[in-house]
C-alpha cells in the first residue's frame, strides 16, 4: 500500500535542501537518510533522501543527485510517498494509520449511526475525523479520547461519546432552551412566593 508521507516545499540554501511538509507520525523512520520514496509526479521520482535535519522547527530533506537551489526548487509541491505494508501498525497501539481509519462506520455506545469516516484532518492540536453523514451532510469529530471511546477495526467501526451539540446542533439549542426556560421558572417562583407573603 503506498501512503503520502510528505509534500516538498520551499528550497532551502544553495545545496540542494528542501523543507517539507510532513504527512506521516513517524518521520524518523518513514523519512530517514537511505528512504527510497516514489513521487507524484511520478517523473520526479524515485528519491533517495540523503540527509535530513530540523531547521527552526522545519524539516530540511536533501536528495541524492540534487545538489543544487535550481534542481530543489524543481522538486516543488511533490508528494513523497512511501510503500507500507497494510498490516503494519504504528508503534503506539492507541495510533492508527490514516488508511486505517478512512470507511470506518461512526457510532455513538447505544449503537446510534452517525455515519462513515471519509477523511483524517490533521490540525497542529489534535486530529479531526471529517464523517459523512447518512443525509450526505458532514460532522467533524476531534479524535481524542474524551469523545472516541473505542476504535474497532474488525467490527470496522468508531465508537464515540459525543458532548451535546457535536452531531446534533438542534439538539443543543434545544437544551440551551430548556435550561433556559428552567432558570426563568426558578427565578419567577420566589418572586411569587414573596408576593404572597406580603
Amino acid at each position: 500500500m503506498q501512503l503520502v508521507v510528505a509534500r516538498i516545499g520551499r528550497a532551502h540554501g544553495i545545496k540542494g535542501e528542501v523543507t517539507v511538509e510532513v504527512r506521516t507520525d513517524e518521520p524518523e523512520s518513514r523519512l530517514g537518510p537511505g528512504a527510497v520514496l516514489t513521487t507524484d509526479p511520478a517523473s520526479a521520482g524515485p528519491l533517495t533522501i540523503a540527509s535530513g535535519r530540523v531547521h527552526s522547527g522545519r524539516l530540511l530533506l536533501r536528495f541524492e543527485g540534487v545538489g543544487d537551489r535550481n534542481a530543489a526548487e524543481a522538486l516543488r509541491n511533490t508528494l513523497l510517498i512511501a510503500d507500507v505494508d497494510p498490516e503494519e501498525m504504528p508503534e503506539d497501539e492507541d495510533e492508527y494509520y490514516d488508511h486505517q481509519l478512512i470507511d470506518l462506520d461512526v457510532v455513538t455506545e447505544d449503537g446510534t449511526e452517525v455515519g462513515r469516516i471519509t477523511e483524517i484532518s490533521h490540525l497542529p492540536s489534535q486530529d479531526l475525523f471529517i464523517v459523512e453523514r447518512p443525509d450526505g451532510s458532514e460532522v467533524l469529530i476531534p479524535f481524542v479520547e474524551e469523545i472516541v471511546s473505542e476504535i474497532d477495526l474488525d467490527e470496522q467501526k468508531a465508537v464515540i461519546t459525543p458532548p451535546p451539540g457535536l452531531i446534533d446542533d438542534r439538539a443543543e439549542i434545544a437544551s440551551a432552551r430548556d435550561e433556559a426556560d428552567e432558570a426563568s421558572a426558578r427565578d419567577e417562583s420566589p418572586a411569587r412566593d414573596e408576593d404572597e407573603d406580603a
